[in-house]
C-alpha cells in the first residue's frame, strides 16, 4: 500500500483517539510525540467528559502547532462512551486507541500500520509477550492484568496474549461489531473488542511494546473492585464463549527489541 506522509496531500489514514481527564501534563508531551513519530496523514482527537476539564484548554493552546488535533466533548461519561464519540467523529479509515499517559508504545504503531497494510484487521500491542514489558504503574494492577491474561491465554481459546491492553488498532468500519455490549466501567471496552474481533473472524495482528505507565505523572483513574468485577465479567465470557483451537496471530516485532 502506497501510503503518504504527512506532508503529501491525500485523505487521513489514521485517526487516534485520546480519551483524557485532567491529563494536563500528559498530553502536552503525548500530542508533541505523536505528531513527531507519524508520517502518514493522520489527526488526533481529544474526547473529554466536561467542558471544565483542564484538557481542553491543552488541545486549543496546541492547536497552533497541531493544527490535526480536535477536541471532543463526550456526552456519555467514561472510556466507552469518549471511543464511541471519537469514532463518530474520525475521519481516518483505521483508529488507534491510545492511552495520553503510555509513552512506550508510540513506537509499537508503525508496525501496527504495517500489519493493517498486509491484511491485518484487529491490532493490539501486547506488554507480556514477544519481549514486551510493563513498568511502573500500579503494583496490584500489573498483576492482576497479567495473572489475568496469563490465564486466559492458556486457560482458553484467547489467541492475544494481552487482550486488556488498550491500545487497539481496527478499520472504523469494524467498531460497532467490535462493541456490542461495551462497559462503561475503566478500559474494559478494549478487552471486549479483543474478544469480539475473535469471535468475528477478524485477522488478528499483536506488537509487542514497552509500556511505561504515568512517566510523566498524573492520577490514575483505577478502582479495585468496579474495574476487578467487570474485567472478571468479560474474562467469564471469554471462556464461555472462545473457540478452543486459537485464532492466528500474525506478530511483528519492532526493530531493536
Amino acid at each position: 500500500m502506497n501510503v503518504p506522509t504527512a506532508s503529501q496531500p491525500g485523505p487521513i489514514l489514521l485517526t487516534v483517539l485520546l480519551p483524557v481527564r485532567n491529563e494536563i501534563m500528559n498530553l502536552r508531551v503525548m500530542i508533541r510525540i505523536l505528531g513527531s513519530a507519524l508520517a502518514c496523514p493522520h489527526e488526533i482527537i481529544v474526547i473529554f467528559d466536561s467542558k471544565t476539564d483542564g484538557s481542553a484548554a491543552v488541545v486549543e493552546e496546541m492547536q497552533a502547532l497541531y493544527p490535526h488535533v480536535r477536541p471532543v466533548l463526550n456526552e456519555i461519561v467514561g472510556v466507552a462512551g469518549a471511543i464511541r464519540s471519537g469514532v463518530e467523529a474520525a475521519r481516518g479509515e483505521r483508529i488507534l486507541i491510545f492511552a495520553a499517559d503510555e509513552v512506550g508504545p508510540v513506537l509499537a504503531i508503525e508496525d501496527m500500520l504495517a500489519l493493517m497494510d498486509e491484511g491485518v484487521e484487529f491490532v493490539s500491542v501486547t506488554r507480556y509477550a514477544h519481549g514486551g514489558r510493563r513498568l511502573g504503574g500500579s503494583m496490584i494492577g500489573h498483576m492482576l492484568s497479567r495473572t489475568a491474561n496469563w490465564l486466559l491465554y492458556t486457560g482458553s481459546g484467547a489467541a492475544f496474549s494481552d487482550s486488556t491492553t488498550g491500545i487497539k488498532m481496527f478499520r472504523r468500519a469494524d467498531f460497532n461489531a467490535l462493541t456490542k455490549n461495551a462497559s462503561s466501567v475503566g478500559w474494559t471496552i478494549a478487552f471486549e473488542m479483543a474478544i469480539n474481533a475473535q469471535l468475528n473472524g477478524l485477522k488478528l495482528g499483536e506488537v509487542p511494546t514497552i509500556s511505561i505507565d504515568r512517566l510523566f505523572g498524573g492520577t490514575s483513574s483505577f478502582k479495585l473492585v468496579p474495574w476487578v468485577i467487570a474485567y472478571f465479567g468479560h474474562f467469564m465470557l471469554a471462556l464461555r464463549t472462545l473457540p478452543r483451537s486459537k485464532a492466528t496471530v500474525k506478530v511483528r516485532i519492532p526493530a531493536g527489541m
